[in-house]
């Protein structure tokens, strides 16, 4: 395996100067360095870990997961097979064998996400040697996108795991030209299918590192080799669906995501991303492609590979989601390490502080933004994906203690409705589900008429909240114009305390639960 030394990190010296360091920086202890690394990782994920309850999505896969371990309660709720693949879920579930909590799922995902960083380390080290791999590491450590998402119980922190595996691999490929490793590298990309599909779009990735590295001499025998191990590792999946008479669930999903509406406008994924990657992290990376104009090489061909394809089909994906772009945040925090690490290697005087200060500045410009990101916040607006729902847990708790078991429930949407039945455990359906299938998540049940429910007392209860209403509010005025006509009296209300426009600080109601009667 290549290794390459402080010569390639550096720009060309000019004839006149000096020559740059020969070799890397000596470092005692790298072990010692990644495990302190991985400690403040660890701390930074568990920091008011607990402080809010679940999001929807969290629910639903954590509901996913109990269903598999046998969780009688949640079965109803939330049947195994929905929308994605189960490799997360069912790895959940066998710490759900022990019972069935937000905290226990949560440390799961905090364990993945441990995992990203120490495979960080080695990708970089892999890549551009042990300084880079280090520095890559602690910034993993701390993103705000890597620490928000992996403090969730999503699919996309498992997801980026083992697309940071693939990427390795892919690595040691390139190092090493030796097929075992692309052959290790589709099987590797297999399992991040297995996490959540749309790993597939990192095969769009290795194929374009192939077809412009033309250096590396890869044959179409290897190369068919490796797609053959990455549909042998998700065959699983297809075939689990097709022997449980499930496949028109994955098919309908498809249909669904492809020919939806958008959900955020063009310009959403440079509005979150670049914050949540971390500004100092950005402006290392620009300094890295800049450095590299001399020296590109296919170490640069294959991290650019790994960020623009993802890049540019969900830009173009009518579909967008604040996490779906997680699996970047790996490259980008290697080749932020090399813009780091070969600005300080031109500087010619006090090299050692100006290093530590660029270091620390592109540290910083990541920790302070997360913790401010993971701090509890009692919003009345949420991003989904960005953290836990502010009064959701406690409504839906309120609920298991106080209304009767078979009362049925109508919400704005299918977010609070999860909330409510992970852990409420009463059935909730959607107002804003729509009942052409074309134009819903076939996981969801459409009610066709609500008023015709109520006045029959299948429906005996309304939850407004003002998550949904900020992106709906013409379901929320219909959903409120269903509680004054049937004469709903609000029973529970969550609220938060928010700035008002005077500046004062006044408790607003975020969740709303009313009892209506025909």
């Amino acid at each position: 395996m290549t290794i390459i030394d402080a010569r390639e990190l550096a720009p060309p010296a000019p004839s006149h100067q000096p020559p740059e360091v020969t070799e890397e920086p000596r470092t005692a202890g790298p072990g010692l360095l990644l495990g302190g690394i991985l400690l403040i990782g660890l701390v930074v994920r568990l920091l008011w870990i607990n402080a809010l309850g679940f999001n929807s999505d969290e629910a639903v896969y954590a509901g996913q997961a109990a269903s598999i371990a046998g969780d009688t309660q949640l079965f109803p709720y939330f049947p195994i097979f929905r929308a994605h693949p189960l490799l997360f879920q069912t790895t959940l579930s066998l710490f759900y064998q022990f019972g069935t909590s937000d905290v226990l799922g949560r440390l799961v995902s905090v364990g993945f996400g441990e995992a990203t960083i120490a495979l960080t380390y080695l990708l970089g080290r892999t890549l551009y040697g042990r300084a880079v791999g280090l520095l890559a590491a602690l910034l993993i450590a701390v993103m705000p996108y890597q620490v928000v998402v992996t403090r969730q119980v999503l699919l996309d922190g498992p997801l980026v795991t083992f697309s940071t595996l693939t990427l390795l691999l892919a690595a040691k490929y390139g190092a090493t030209r030796r097929a075992v490793w692309l052959v290790a590298t589709g099987g590797a990309l297999g399992l991040t299918c297995l996490t959540k599909e749309t790993g597939a779009l990192l095969v769009g990735s290795i194929y374009a590192f192939l077809a412009l590295t033309q250096q590396l001499g890869t044959r179409v025998r290897t190369a068919l080799l490796a797609l053959g191990g990455w549909l042998l590792v998700f065959a699983p999946y297809p075939l689990s669906l097709k022997f449980a008479k499930r496949g028109d669930t994955g098919q309908n999903f498809l249909a669904w995501q492809l020919f939806r509406r958008p959900n955020h406008d063009w310009k959403f994924y440079a509005e979150v991303v670049p914050p949540a990657l971390g500004w100092g992290v950005v402006a290392a990376v620009v300094v890295a492609l800049v450095l590299a104009r001399t020296r590109w090489t296919w170490r640069e061909t294959l991290l650019i590979c790994w960020v623009a394809v993802p890049i540019v089909v969900f830009e173009i994906w009518a579909v967008k989601g604040f996490q779906y772009l997680l699996p970047i945040s790996t490259p980008v925090a290697v080749l932020a390490a090399v813009g780091t690490i070969r600005l300080a290697l031109m500087v010619r005087r006090w090299r050692v502080p100006v290093a530590a200060a660029l270091v620390a500045a592109v540290v910083v410009s990541c920790l302070l933004p997360t913790i401010a990101r993971i701090r509890p916040s009692e919003s009345d607006t949420f991003l989904a994906g960005s953290g836990g729902v502010p009064g959701g847990r406690e409504t839906g708790a309120w609920i298991r203690d106080n209304i009767p078991e078979g009362a049925q429930m109508l919400a704005l949407g299918p977010s609070m409705a999860n909330i409510i039945e992970f852990y409420g455990q009463r059935r909730v359906y959607g107002l804003s589900v729509s009942t052409n299938p074309l134009n819903r998540n076939p996981s969801y049940q459409p009610i066709a008429n609500p008023d015709l429910a109520i006045r029959r007392n299948t429906l005996q209860y309304i939850v407004w909240d003002s998550y949904s209403a900020g992106r709906s509010p013409f379901y929320s005025g219909k959903l409120k114009r269903y509680v004054e006509r049937y004469n709903g009296r609000a029973i529970h209300t969550e609220s938060v305390l928010v700035k008002g426009r005077d500046g004062q600080t006044v408790s607003k109601p975020v969740i709303v639960v009313y009892e209506v009667r025909p």
